[in-house]
């Protein structure tokens, strides 16, 4: 959510900030519905004056007997009553018309940030580690991980396409690389471990940025709502329209207890439920940043993405993350940028795992976002470099969307905290990245030495005969 005083005050810096990220001019209509709301509310706020005072007048008209002015005054409460609701929604109104509008707006890219349109202008800020050579073809996952154990018919037999089943030593590889990114990030990297609900409501995916703008990128449910009645109440209602919000209004005629359905939402990263757990607090100084990391299944619907990935284990509906998250002051948030990249770099060093880190273009950032740095793995098997973490800076971007503040020490007054998210990593890619760097030409897998404490002393995977 934006700062509309500032919009206010540089309405034209706002929109240039936009256009940076291809979006229209919009800074007029927001202040002239920003004028609108302020102007109802100030009308509100005289009629309300205007009836307590007319209230106190009639007891002193009737004390002093002076019947006529006190049924003028009555008459007077009566029409501002009368037109209280009238003044009353136009207010809310032109507040909703403006909130709606700020929802939708991308956060504003930092001066650094690159413009572009897409990928392909993304500047590279670094590379680290030595692309193995091969005395052989190198394979990808998707050839090799079948007769590991990565069981891509069974999973799609179960759920789908998108979906993988894991069974044996890989599987078991899987988890070690979550648990060790925990460890890491955990023991040398000072973040707390957290373990989140992966089932969140409307408020958290609206305060986390993933929503008005993109719910069909995610999954949703109902806690008392079966899938068949969603698909059919869908189909006839309009674009757009809530099923919730809808059942509400055609009940509340008929009974305004009806226990409703509440819609919840499959997390598609734990940044959401993590950085929500701040929403409406009042935190203290924030001398040192709050930095929570967490271990969750995702899911993502990956709406618009058809004909990418569609092979292997890259893009995936359900998958694992170990996510980062802090929350820390203004004043922090760059140089806990730099640290929250560093902290998932060192995981792919530790893997010995060649990246480059690559900064990205207005084009290219993610909504919520005022600066990101992707890390993108080598894959020999694809001959190609593939994202596998994003640490992003959203500013206070996301805070004032979930009114989160912190009381800097010896201030009476609040400010809005800045918060920060990463992947650090995401473990799926991992796995892949594992695979492709790590293979032999027998088609085995060799396990990272880091790893070795977390494999029960298996140290290669071997093909399933």
């Amino acid at each position: 959510m934006h700062d509309i005083a500032f919009i206010r005050a540089n309405p034209s810096d706002f929109d240039a900030a936009l256009a940076r990220r291809g979006a229209e001019p919009v800074a007029d209509r927001i202040v002239a519905l920003d004028a609108k709301k302020r102007e109802a509310a100030t009308r509100v706020q005289q009629a309300q004056s205007r009836r307590n005072e007319a209230s106190k007048a009639i007891g002193q008209a009737m004390g002093q007997g002076d019947k006529d002015k006190a049924e003028a005054l009555k008459a007077e409460v009566a029409e501002i009553k009368a037109n209280m609701p009238e003044w009353e929604e136009a207010e809310r109104a032109a507040g909703t018309e403006l909130h709606d509008l700020l929802a939708t707006l991308p956060n504003l890219p930092a001066d650094d940030v690159p413009q572009g349109v897409d990928e392909t202008d993304n500047v590279e800020q670094h590379q680290w580690g030595t692309k193995r050579e091969f005395d052989f073809e190198p394979k990808e996952h998707a050839d090799i991980g079948p007769a590991l154990g990565m069981d891509f018919e069974t999973g799609t037999k179960l759920s789908g396409a998108r979906f993988t089943f894991l069974r044996g030593d890989i599987a078991r590889l899987h988890r070690a690389l979550a648990q060790f990114m925990l460890d890491k990030q955990t023991r040398e990297n000072g973040y707390t471990e957290c373990n989140p609900p992966v089932l969140v409501g409307d408020d958290a995916m609206y305060g986390t940025d993933k929503l008005p703008k993109f719910p069909e990128d995610s999954f949703s449910t109902f806690k008392s709502l079966n899938e068949k009645m969603q698909d059919e109440l869908s189909r006839v209602l309009p674009a757009g329209a809530s099923i919730r919000d809808t059942l509400r209004a055609a009940m509340s005629a008929y009974d305004n207890n009806v226990d409703l359905p509440e819609r919840l939402w499959l997390v598609p990263t734990s940044e959401v439920p993590l950085t929500y757990s701040v929403a409406g607090d009042i935190l203290p100084d924030l001398a040192e940043p709050i930095r929570m990391t967490a271990h969750t299944l995702c899911f993502r619907s990956e709406a618009g993405s058809a004909g990418r990935d569609t092979r292997g284990f890259i893009r995936q509906h359900q998958f694992e993350k170990v996510e980062l998250v802090s929350v820390c002051r203004p004043e922090d948030s760059e140089a806990e940028h730099e640290r929250m990249t560093k902290c998932a770099e060192g995981v792919l060093e530790a893997l010995n795992l060649p990246y480059r880190r690559m900064l990205l273009c207005t084009g290219d950032m993610g909504f919520g976002a005022r600066k990101t740095y992707d890390l993108e793995v080598w894959l020999p098997g694809q001959g190609a470099w593939r994202e596998i973490s994003s640490c992003s800076n959203t500013g206070d971007f996301q805070a004032r969307r979930m009114n989160a503040r912190y009381r800097p020490e010896g201030e009476k007054k609040t400010a809005f905290v800045h918060t920060l998210n990463g992947s650090g990593l995401a473990v799926g890619r991992t796995l892949v990245a594992v695979m492709e760097n790590y293979q032999q030409a027998d088609g085995s897998v060799t396990v990272p030495q880091c790893l070795a404490p977390y494999m029960g002393g298996v140290t290669r995977l071997e093909p399933i005969s």
